[in-house]
This record gives structure tokens, sequence and C-alpha cells, in this order.
């Protein structure tokens, strides 16, 4: 348990870390950098959740969120109690760290900061944070890693 604690503060200090930095110091009154024919930093609030769902509620709909946030956290942090494996404890730690960093976006500003912008032409994904790419990997290592177990039991009781 205490890996996966250790690697969502660490999410969630690179998180606060570099919004503060971009927001503060990269930004400062601009509202977007073009830094590459595809990437740019931009200044955008998200006051839904992915994608910019539900994000016409104001601040009812953040303490909804913050309070839907901490729910998960809480059964992710009930699961890393019991969990064994390293890599899933890192996975849930990914998870945790980057709800929490959004958690503590919409406690302070009433929305998320997000910043990182890519795009192919005029063709923009939503923007999003560090905290978001965590979620995102920590997503894909659960996933991967019970495919791979899936997979791994099914040749043991193919050999058998």
């Amino acid at each position: 348990m205490r890996l996966g604690l250790l690697v969502a503060l660490g999410v969630i200090v690179s998180d606060q870390f570099t919004k503060y930095f971009v927001l503060n110091l990269l930004l400062d009154e601009r509202a977007g950098i073009v830094y590459s024919s595809f990437f740019n930093v931009v200044r955008a609030w998200n006051t839904g959740v992915s994608f910019s769902m539900f994000n016409n509620y104001g601040n009812l709909g953040a303490i909804v969120l913050s309070v839907i946030a901490f729910a998960i956290v809480a059964f992710l942090v009930y699961w890393l109690r019991s969990e064994k494996s390293r890599l899933a404890q890192v996975s849930l730690g990914f998870i945790i760290g980057g709800a929490l960093g959004n958690v503590i976006d919409r406690v302070r500003f009433g929305a998320v900061f997000d910043f990182l912008d890519f795009h192919i032409g005029e063709n923009h994904w939503p923007a999003f944070n560090l905290a978001d790419s965590f979620i995102c990997v920590g997503a894909t290592l659960l996933i991967a890693q019970s495919l791979f177990e899936i997979w791994a039991k099914k040749e043991v009781k193919n050999e058998n």
C-alpha cells in the first residue's frame, strides 16, 4: 500500500507543480503559446469531466464531481490495501494521484486547469493536464495487467 500512496503523492506534487508553472510562469497573461505544428500550451478551464462533459453546472457541478472523485479514490485506496502486485499498486497510485490533483483544482479554482493541446491541423483533442495523463496511464496499465493475467491463466490451464 505504501508504494501506491507514495506514487499518488508524487503524482499530486508533479501535477500541481506543472499547473502552477504553466499558469503563473509560462503563460503569464497569454491565452496560449504555439510550440509546433501539432502542440500548443493553452489556458483551458474545465468545469466538467473528461472532454468537458457536464461543463455547465457551475459550483454545484464542481462540488458533485469532487464528491464523486473522493468516493472513487476511497474505493481505489481500499483496493490498494489488499493489492499484492507492485504494478497494480503503481497504477492505482497514478489514478489516485491524478484524481486528487484535479480535485485540488476544483476546490481552489472551481474548475480543472488544462494546458496540453495536441492537434492535427484544425482538429484539436480536448486540452488535458498531467493528472489526466497519469489517470489514463494508470487505467491502461491495470487493464493490460488484467489481460496478461487472464492470458497466463489460460496458458497454464491449456498445459494441464
